[in-house]
């Protein structure tokens, strides 16, 4: 029949292969959801799946009324607002010049960039210039040092060689600088691109721990990332202040906290999806 569809083996395997990833990424989620809405009993016994079991909301009480995690919940919203504001607004400022193709030794300066993806000095060199600086224990810490990604660069700097060239020469003419270009033409029409590479930003300061780790010896400092690992990796020694052992169980606890990590980012992926696929094809538009 006209119009009917056919499966070939390739199709076939490819929505299987989908499928598993699909099973593979939603169970987690919604295993640690169903355990930390269940009550006790059921959790210690192993009674919950995928449903949860005596519908309690005792753990997010817990974990909510417990001043650590609403504190470190602060800290990475701060962290990851200041964070990603910066990375857009550095990663704007340094794709301008180098879209431009009059931009003295531009070659050379994209080659020293990428060069920089392959090549990294390492956790110590990068500790000991924060040290040196001054910056430990600090937000700037976290946010300076990795104020412009590489890759997120070469994005915006795509989508500025893609955008028409008279719009530039036509604002020159009429005496317009190069700052007012950036900021009032370039920047507002680049809004899909820096959204794209906003949506990056944001989730990689969100999820980031190793960095907190290493730079924040203040636990009143400690964003939720540093946290949840401490509980689920040292759970005898950090989660003691909010297991109540007659009440709660210590699997509900740890579940509701990264619950309440993940809500953000489920709540923004949805909204920024097609910014997010948008910008994963821009890099390879141009080099």
């Amino acid at each position: 029949m006209v119009g009917q569809r056919k499966w070939s083996p390739f199709g076939i395997f490819n929505g299987l292969v989908l499928i598993a990833v699909a099973v593979a990424t939603l169970y987690p989620i919604l295993y640690i959801t169903a355990v930390s809405l269940s009550d006790t009993a059921s959790v210690t016994q192993g009674k919950v799946f995928l449903w949860p079991k005596g519908f309690n909301l005792s753990a997010y009480a817990q974990v909510l009324t417990d001043n650590k995690i609403p504190r470190a919940y602060l800290n990475t919203i701060y962290y990851t607002s200041l964070g990603t504001f910066l990375n857009l607004l550095f990663t704007a400022i340094a794709a301008y010049p180098l879209s431009q193709p009059q931009f003295f030794g531009r070659k050379w300066w994209m080659l020293a960039i990428v060069v920089t993806m392959f090549l990294q000095p390492g956790i110590i060199p990068n500790f000991l210039i924060v040290q040196k600086l001054g910056l430990l224990d600090t937000v700037w810490a976290l946010v300076l040092p990795n104020a412009i990604w590489t890759f997120e660069l070469i994005i915006l700097k795509s989508f500025y060689e893609s955008m028409s060239k008279a719009i530039r020469e036509a604002a020159l003419i009429d005496g317009a600088s190069e700052y007012r270009i950036l900021f009032n033409i370039v920047i507002p029409l680049a809004k899909p691109a820096l959204a794209s590479i906003g949506l990056f930003y944001f989730v990689g300061h969100w999820n980031s721990f190793f960095i907190p780790m290493i730079y924040l010896n203040d636990q009143t400092m400690h964003p939720l990332q540093v946290v949840l690992r401490g509980m689920l990796i040292f759970s005898e020694g950090n989660t003691a202040s909010l297991v109540d052992a007659a009440a709660l169980a210590p699997q509900a606890l740890k579940n509701a906290t990264i619950v309440l990590s993940m809500i953000p980012v489920l709540m923004i992926y949805p909204f920024a999806q097609k910014y997010f696929a948008k910008g994963v094809t821009l890099g390879s538009e141009k080099g």
